[in-house]
C-alpha cells in the first residue's frame, strides 16, 4: 500500500485529492497538512511513501520545505502539485530535490501515474515539458535571464513584480530590509534589468506572475 501525505493549505484541494486516491486500490492518504510547519512535523513523526506538496504554502516557501524535508527524510519522494505552469517552476523544484512536478490542471490518471513513478525511484515531468526541454537542448536555445537566479532571488523577483515593497517582502520572508535590498540588486544585475517597471514587464511577458 502506497501511503500518501498531502500538503496543501486549501481544504477543498486536499479533499479532491483524497477522493481521487480513494478509488486506487493500492494507495491511501495517511495524512494531511495545511502548513509547512505541520508538514515537517508529520514527516518527522510518521512514515509515508510519498509527499504530494503544494509549492506555495502560507508559512514557508516550497523550496525551503523541500530542502528541510530532504534533510529529514532523504528517501521520501516529493511530488509537487502546483497552480503554476511547468515553465515557471518545474526545473527549479526538481533541482531543489523534488522528484516530480504536476500542475493542478492534470487529469487524475496522470497524478496516479506520477505518484507510482516517484515512489519507484523515478522522476516525473509531463510529456509536454520533456519535449520542450529536448527541443531546447537540440536547438541550443539559451536560458532565459530569470533561470540564472537562485531560488531566493527568484522568490524576491516574483514578489517585486507583483508590486510588493521591500519592507513587505522582508516581513513575509522574515529577512531584513537590507538583505532583501541586496537580493534585489543582485537579481537586477543578473537579469540586466534597471528598474522595477522593467522587471514587471519582463515577468508579465514571461508569465512569471498571475
Amino acid at each position: 500500500m502506497i501511503k500518501v501525505l498531502i500538503a496543501d493549505d486549501h481544504a477543498i484541494v486536499r479533499k479532491g485529492l483524497k477522493q481521487i486516491l480513494l478509488e486506487i486500490p493500492d494507495m491511501c492518504v495517511e495524512g494531511e497538512a495545511a502548513s509547512a510547519q505541520e508538514t515537517l512535523r508529520k514527516v518527522q513523526q510518521n512514515h509515508y511513501d510519498v509527499l504530494v506538496l503544494d509549492i506555495l504554502m502560507p508559512d514557508r516557501s516550497g523550496f525551503v520545505i523541500i530542502k528541510e524535508i530532504k534533510h529529514l527524510r532523504p528517501d521520501l519522494p516529493i511530488l509537487v502539485l502546483s497552480v503554476y505552469s511547468e515553465d515557471q517552476y518545474a526545473v527549479r523544484v526538481l533541482k531543489s530535490g523534488a522528484a516530480g512536478y504536476l500542475t493542478k490542471e492534470c487529469v487524475p490518471l496522470e497524478l496516479v501515474g506520477a505518484i507510482r513513478k516517484v515512489v519507484n525511484g523515478g522522476k516525473y515531468i509531463s510529456p509536454a515539458l520533456a519535449e520542450g526541454l529536448i527541443t531546447r537542448l537540440q536547438t541550443d536555445i539559451p536560458d532565459k535571464p530569470h533561470e540564472s537566479l537562485s531560488n531566493r532571488e527568484f522568490q524576491v523577483m516574483r514578489r517585486i513584480a507583483q508590486g510588493f515593497t521591500i519592507t513587505e517582502i522582508s516581513r513575509e520572508l522574515a529577512l531584513s530590509v537590507k538583505t532583501i535590498s541586496t537580493y534585489r540588486a543582485r537579481l537586477l544585475s543578473k537579469m540586466n534589468i534597471k528598474s522595477n517597471a522593467e522587471l514587471i514587464r519582463y515577468a508579465i511577458k514571461n508569465q512569471l506572475i498571475d
